[in-house]
């Protein structure tokens, strides 16, 4: 980081002993070193939020470049209109079909409901119909 030579770290030590004292230098060391720490913590969140909004303005000037392209493609083949898309439209707009021969509604290829899934009422069945009369 700082590109310090062996010798230039052999006289800071020097005069780190002789300022200092070698009663007080292991506290000082140790306070250096969390200033370090601090140093780098704050360092990389820099970095961090840095390399977030440079990746941010790229890819907004990527989304300028889509969008430019897409412009482009599209004055380029103007036949290609909405009607053309309409019937894909309307088979992804279907109903999906779950393997039966049903459809996410209950009905089958016909349109019609499946008889299976018809609830059981006895007011179905067919029963001679009572007269009022009697």
């Amino acid at each position: 980081m700082f590109d310090l030579s062996m010798s230039e770290i052999m006289i800071i030590v020097i005069i780190a002993i002789v300022v200092i004292g070698p009663k007080e230098l292991p506290r000082a060391l140790g306070t250096a070193g969390r200033w370090v720490a601090k140093g780098r913590g704050v360092m990389a969140n820099f970095r961090t939020g840095f390399d977030a909004m440079v990746r941010e303005a790229e890819m907004q000037e990527m989304e300028k470049k889509w969008a430019a392209e897409n412009e482009r493609i599209m004055l380029e083949h103007p036949d290609i209109s909405d009607a053309e898309d309409e019937p894909v439209m309307r088979a992804l707009d279907a109903p999906k079909e779950n393997g039966s021969g049903e459809n996410e509604t209950g009905e089958n290829d016909t349109g019609e409901a499946d008889q299976r899934d018809l609830p059981l009422d006895d007011s179905t069945s067919e029963k001679p119909a009572k007269e009022s009369g009697q």
